[in-house]
Order: structure tokens, then sequence, then C-alpha cells
């Protein structure tokens, strides 16, 4: 077999077969198809499309590149929970410890930052000491012990993934949905959960800019998790503007734990009982949704939830004294409050802008290579529909070049519209499938 006709096969439109699918990926993950030429096959899929046939054997072929791991130790019923991404989206950091700590293991795989979208990996690594690299039988053994582990993928789960995601990254490859629900299924396949609740995020800050292409992205990997034996459930949420107020890396761990202690921002609030709601339902631990969220709650409010995120934490040798104390993370160089001249109501906020913007500032990556800088990135003072007036903050910028900081004041300006008419915030939960 050739990757040269493998890949004018597919420049050509023409679909590919499973051996020529499984070749690609083993030989890709081997190093012997080399990245240029994995770049070249990638953009053929990206430009002309697959079938349902092609993504469902790619899926599987990127999930069995590695180790598939066996949690039926824990149950019959192990939940994961994976988002399509999207900006100052940090539901992981704060759900997976609140359902962990309603009895339901959560054994959680997660990827770094892809495009302007920020990864839990990257975010948890902003905790002194995190470990996100650990091996599979560690893994396990946290599971185990505390009852929920988050990690990044290794090069023993799904491998080609973790190769291919990162090349998408780098070539601009990212929102298409052959590859995105190919990569969400391998990487749940491989991790082992047999119940998966999908956040597919729908709006200018998501990868499905539309509810007509989230709504086939969802039903693509619910077919994928049939023929894989995985019950799915995808819930459709709006990305329109940043969820919550925090977008980068340490300023989200800082949101997230002060979720965790309570201080709930609305639209983040809602996403997370939500979807935790359905885990919750499908790990059957309750029917009734509703009920489910109450628990949730509770169990915040109790201190339950973040004794479990501190628990984890320390498990994997982050300092919990930063979460009890979250004054002591390091701080930007610079932090400025962006000021505006106009008086009245938010009509829009660009979150894919802000995530550029934030990317720009160094929270993402726009090269695999590139490192992150934890500390850097956006708090929004006002989102859509609250009231500005003359001389108030829309947001504070956290950056550590003083030419950046100069343009992303500059560019705040320009992403928030404020007009004089009031406007109402739309729903955060557009549909269950």
């Amino acid at each position: 077999m050739n990757i040269l006709e493998i890949i004018s096969k597919k420049r050509d439109s023409k679909e590919l077969t499973k051996e020529e699918i499984e070749y690609f990926v083993q030989e890709y993950t081997k190093g012997e198809i080399k990245d240029y030429q994995a770049s070249a096959l990638i953009m053929a899929i990206y430009i002309n499309g697959m079938s349902d046939r092609e993504i469902t054997d790619l899926t599987l072929a990127m999930a069995y590149s590695g180790e598939v791991l066996d949690l039926s130790k824990f149950g019959t019923n192990v939940v994961d929970k994976h988002s399509t991404g999207g900006v100052g989206d940090k539901v992981s950091i704060i759900l997976l410890p609140i359902i962990a700590s309603l009895g339901v293991p959560v054994a959680k795989m997660s990827g770094r930052g892809l495009g302007f979208t920020g990864g839990t990996v990257d975010k948890m690594e902003s905790i002194p000491g995190y470990k996100t690299d650990i091996n599979v039988n560690e893994f396990i053994s946290n599971v185990e012990k505390v009852g929920i582990s988050m990690i990044g993928q290794t090069m023993n789960l799904a491998p080609a993934d973790k190769k291919i995601y990162e090349l998408r990254d780098s070539i601009s490859c990212v929102e298409n949905i052959p590859l995105i629900a190919s990569s969400i299924m391998s990487k749940k396949i491989a991790s082992g959960a047999n119940k998966i609740v999908l956040d597919i995020t729908v709006g200018n800050g998501a990868f499905m800019k539309t509810r007509e292409d989230a709504e086939k992205l969802a039903n693509e990997m619910i077919k994928i998790g049939k023929l894989a034996n995985r019950e799915v459930k995808c819930i459709l949420t709006a990305m329109d503007e940043p969820l919550g107020y925090s977008v980068g890396n340490s300023i989200e761990v800082i949101e997230a734990i002060n979720f965790l202690k309570g201080d709930m921002p609305e639209d983040l609030k809602e996403v997370v009982l939500e979807l935790g709601a359905y885990m919750i339902r499908i790990a059957g631990k309750g029917e009734d949704i509703e009920e489910n969220k109450k628990k949730m709650l509770e169990n915040i409010l109790n201190g339950k939830a973040y004794r479990k995120f501190e628990e984890m934490v320390g498990n994997q040798g982050g300092d919990i004294s930063y979460l009890q104390d979250t004054r002591k993370f390091e701080k930007s160089k610079y932090i400025s409050a962006v000021v505006t001249e106009k008086t009245g109501y938010v009509q829009e906020i660009d979150a894919e802008e802000i995530g550029k913007l934030s990317c720009y500032l160094g929270a993402g990556r726009i090269h695999k290579e590139d490192k992150i800088e934890p500390t850097v990135g956006i708090i929004l003072n006002k989102k859509v529909g609250d009231k500005v007036e003359e001389q108030g903050f829309l947001a504070y910028i956290c950056a550590n070049e003083e030419k950046k900081l100069r343009e992303a004041e500059r560019k705040i300006l320009e992403i928030y519209k404020i007009e004089e008419k009031e406007v109402k915030k739309n729903p955060v939960i557009i549909e269950i499938i």
C-alpha cells in the first residue's frame, strides 16, 4: 500500500477502504508516514469529507492504535464527558469533581488547546505540581483510590489521535465534522468509558457555527457510539459569547475553584447542571433530571464537590494550598482594565474573537510546539445583556508583553458591541439529542 495513492484518492473525492485507513493510521503513528504527507491527507479529508463508514473506520483505527482501557472493575456504568471545545470552557474542571463526589467513577482523558479554544490539560497544568502525564496503571489506581482522575492523552491511549490532533491544529484543519467526530470518539473508546455525555458547543466561539452542523456532528457520534457499543447522549450548548467570565488557563482554574466554593456564574451553572444531570442519569444514579441537579447543587453548597477536587489535585501531585487560597497563583506582568466611552447594553461579545485574542496573548497555540503562558488571558466584567455606563469597565487584560497588552485593549473595544436598546440573553441549553 502506498500513502501517495491514498492521498490522491481522497484528493479526488474517492472513498478510502478500511485497509487504507488502517494503513495510514498505523504507519503515521509509527513515524513511517511523515507530517507533510499526513497533512496532505488530512487537508483532503477536510475539503472532501468522509462517508459514515470511513468515519467509523477512522475512529476505530485511532482508538485501537494503542491501549484500550478496561474500566469494568468500576462497574457496568463508567461515565465520561467531553466537549467539542469553546471559549472560557472550564466545565470539565468543575463538573467532574461534582459527579465523583456523588459516587460516580470519573476517568477523564483530555486534550490540549486546539485552535482558539482552550484545553483542559493546559488549564490543569497551571496548578503547580499537578501531573497530567501519568501512565495507565497510575490513572486506574487514582480512580480506585479517590474516584476521579483527570489526565492528558498518554502515548499509550489513542496515540494516532494525539498526533493527528496536534497536526490538525497546526494546519488549520480543526472545524470539520468527520475529523472532530472521529477524534472525540476514538479518545472515548480508548479511555474505557461505556457511557458518554457530549457537550456540543454551537456558535461563533465553537467549531460548529450552526445548529444544523452541531446536530450532524451529534448524530455522527451517536452512530459511532452504537457501533462501538457505547451509550452516547449529546447536549447542544450556546457558544456565541465566552462561557463564564475568564478566558485563559490559570484564570479559568481560579474561576472553576470559586464555582466549586459556591460562586456560580449563571450561564456556567446552567451548562454544568444540565450535563451533570444527564451523566448521573446514564450512570444509573437517578432518572429525574431536576432531582439530579438538586443533588449536584447540594454537594457544591456542602463543600463535598470542592473537597473531591482538592483530593484529586493532591493525589496527582498538585499543591492544594493554591486551591485553598487562589491569590497564590502567579499573576501576569500586566493587568489592565479596559474602559468604554459608550453607554447602553452589551449586544454581542464575539467568542471566537475573544478566543483568538487570548491565544495572541499566549494562552493558546499558533504552532503545535508553542508553549502556553498560563497567567495570560481575558477576564470579562460585562456580558451580553448587561448595562454599561460611560467610563465603565468592560474587561481586564492579563498580559506579559506591553505591546500585546495595548493591542488587546484596542481589540476588546472592537469586540464588544454596545447599543442603547436592551437585549435579552439567549438560552444556553439549545437541544438534547
